[in-house]
């Protein structure tokens, strides 16, 4: 098989299985998981191959392109495009969507609408490869918005729910909001450059220095090229759950589990990181600091709310938006491997996480609640087990486990940052506030008491819902090694260069003071975690949370998410309201009015036309036309046909004519 010829295989096969789900009865339902399962498979291992062809020559873009429309001199050109970046996606994707589709046959076994579930997680998937490929900002744009819709298909798969019926259309409408820049950005982007295509044999737009084109060939040339980079950046503010869009992005939660796991962990969120690190060579220094701005405050603001929510899967929610930030914060300061390199590793140990906290919700008979569990370490091994190493893996412990690795990248990133290092700072409380709110997860859930009958009654799972989380907890602890200071073997086929091939175990002691100030750091919230967590345990489901105890108002605020919702209702939803009225307003009294004025008019004018038309002109006509019916009538009456009357006739003319002339003769 050669590549990039091939890479359409990788989203057309979970298409195909997309449309198999759409068309199996309910009574075959599994025909639609087992085509999700097979379909995915046989990506991974597309994808697995397109990996190996890309690490063959990991400083070349190879691509693929054709012409989808010519119009005159109008030709747009769509593409496939393989290097590294788009390959290791691709493989991630592909594997941990494997593990969450086949998690999802046991975690959805009961639901009547289950071969519709396996028809939009296909669906979702094939949008998402399809953006990994493309070698076309417009053809990305397309796969985004099949994403998006995806996204809403299965955020409100369990529409009966007027919470996720609602969490649906926030995610819609937010996710809109952010993906009008991103239109915006790629049509001014295409009127300047005149090419959609990322490479092109050379004269793509990635590849002919277009930041500097743009900044010399046109007006204003710098300021252009910022907001056509800040624009495409609007898209994966919305995509990738960043400040201010970041609302929508716990709100997701009321999906099915296997959904949260695989928007949060491998795809949907995925895009946005993905799309700033494929566009990194178009975006101008003064976006970069935006970039960087945005993704630290997101990073603490995520931090900050996990620590007091009491859904399990909200925690990991805000989470998921505090990592997101710090990917953004990596790719703002200039270092966009590290920013791949952690949504590499987050994809592993969130799907983990995820999958972990659906393997509790579906034991304790769908109990998402962390007051109403506790004592399951004993009653669920194995998902304690796997869970505790994500959850180590995002608080960043040292040194077995990626998060630690990949998170130490984006701090390297960032301290070396010359332009501020108020994002390293923001970066350092965060990590005590991932260690903090993870250890309380921990304990709320798997330590101390049981605290409800479902938490008492709650037993492990099946190994289709087991094996997944061993699999993912396995590349949670292996896969940061691929990245170390010592061997950053990732890092360097991302960015093409070279290294070494035995590992430099010297270069992770660089910089000793930074790592020893994040291991402290690690260990700080980890420490205050368990103070307050550990030894301190809920006795009933009723009693306050301890630092609820010590600072109600805080706590009421963040647990209200800084009431950012309250706030967009009291003034977006206003607005937009207001707006939606004074529409409505124009359109009943002012359009509607101004068109009945005119079929009123058309009417009167009617009338009077009828009434010309009728009295004047046809009278006319008709009295015309009867004197000449007359007339013709008289003439006609005197065509008898007798010949001796005619001669008479003829006689007397004649005789007239005579006398006419004698007269006029004298």
């Amino acid at each position: 098989m050669t590549f990039p010829e091939h890479l359409w295989l990788i989203p057309a096969l979970p298409l195909l299985a997309a449309l198999v789900g759409a068309f199996t009865p309910r009574a075959q339902r599994k025909i639609s998981s087992a085509a999700a399962l097979l379909a995915m498979a046989a990506s991974f291992g597309v994808a697995c191959a397109a990996l190996s062809s890309a690490l063959a020559q990991p400083a070349a873009h190879q691509v693929s392109n054709f012409t989808w429309m010519a119009v005159g001199q109008f030709n747009l050109q769509f593409g496939f495009l393989l290097d590294p970046l788009g390959a290791f996606m691709a493989v991630m994707v592909t594997f941990v969507g494997f593990l969450i589709f086949l998690f999802s046959t046991g975690y959805m076994r009961d639901d009547e609408n289950y071969a519709k579930f396996f028809c939009y997680l296909s669906l979702f998937a094939a949008a998402m490869l399809g953006l990994l490929v493309s070698n076309s900002l417009l053809l990305t744009f397309l796969c985004w918005e099949i994403v998006g819709l995806a996204s809403y298909l299965l955020i409100g798969f369990w529409f009966h729910k007027p919470e996720a019926a609602a969490a649906a259309k926030k995610a819609f409408i937010t996710t809109r909001v952010g993906d009008l820049g991103f239109l915006l950005g790629l049509l001014w982007l295409d009127s300047a450059l005149h090419t959609q295509l990322f490479y092109n044999n050379g004269v793509g737009f990635l590849e002919t220095a277009a930041l500097d084109y743009l900044a010399v060939a046109l007006p204003c040339g710098l300021l252009v090229s910022s907001a056509i980079g800040l624009l495409l950046f609007c898209g994966a503010v919305g995509k990738s759950g960043q400040f201010p869009l970041h609302v929508w992005l716990p709100d997701a939660m009321e999906g099915p589990t296997p959904v949260s796991a695989l928007i949060h962990a491998a795809t949907m969120v995925a895009a946005g990181v993905f799309l700033m690190a494929r566009i990194f060579p178009l975006l101008s220094p003064d976006a970069l600091t935006v970039v960087a701005t945005i993704g630290a405050i997101t990073a603490l603001l995520g931090a900050v709310i996990a620590v007091t929510q009491n859904d399990i899967k909200r925690v990991l929610a805000f989470s998921t938006v505090s990592q997101l930030g710090y990917m953004m914060l990596a790719i703002g300061v200039g270092c966009p491997e590290a920013a791949i390199f952690h949504l590499l590793t987050h994809a592993f140990f969130k799907a983990l996480l995820f999958l972990g906290a659906g393997s509790v919700i579906f034991a304790a008979h769908h109990e998402q609640d962390m007051r109403f569990m506790g004592g399951l370490a004993p009653r669920m091994k194995i998902t304690f087990a796997t869970f505790a190493i994500g959850m180590m893996a995002l608080a960043g412990v040292p040194f077995l486990f990626s998060g630690f690795w990949s998170k130490e990248a984006i701090l390297h990133g960032a301290h070396a940052w010359p332009t501020s290092p108020l994002p390293f700072y923001i970066g350092l409380v965060a990590v005590v506030l991932t260690a903090f709110y993870m250890t309380r997860l921990m304990a709320n859930v798997f330590f101390g008491a049981p605290r409800s009958h479902a938490a008492e009654d709650a037993k492990e799972n099946s190994w289709v819902m087991t094996l997944p989380l061993a699999l993912l907890a396995v590349c949670a602890v292996l896969l940061g090694f691929l990245g170390t200071p010592a061997w950053p073997w990732l890092q360097a086929q991302l960015t093409g260069t070279e290294i070494s091939s035995a590992p430099d175990f010297a270069k992770i002691f660089e910089g000793p003071g930074l790592l020893a100030t994040s291991i402290v750091l690690v260990a700080l919230g980890l420490g205050a975690g368990w103070a307050v967590y550990g030894f301190q345990k809920r006795a009933t489901a009723s009693e306050p949370d301890p630092l609820e105890k010590k600072f109600p108002r805080a706590w009421a605020a963040l647990e209200h998410r800084l009431y950012f919702d309250e706030l967009y209702a009291a003034t977006v939803f206003r607005l937009n309201n207001a707006l939606a009225f004074v529409a409505d307003a124009l359109d009943r009294w002012v359009i509607d009015q101004a068109v009945c004025f005119v079929g009123k008019l058309g009417e009167f004018l009617g009338f009077i036309n009828k009434d010309i038309d009728e009295q004047g002109l046809n009278a006319g006509f008709d009295a015309t036309a009867g004197k000449i019916r007359d007339t013709a009538g008289a003439y006609s009456s005197a065509q008898t046909g007798e010949a001796h009357g005619y001669l008479r006739v003829l006689a007397l003319g004649f005789v007239a004519l005579v006398i006419l002339v004698a007269v006029l003769s004298c």
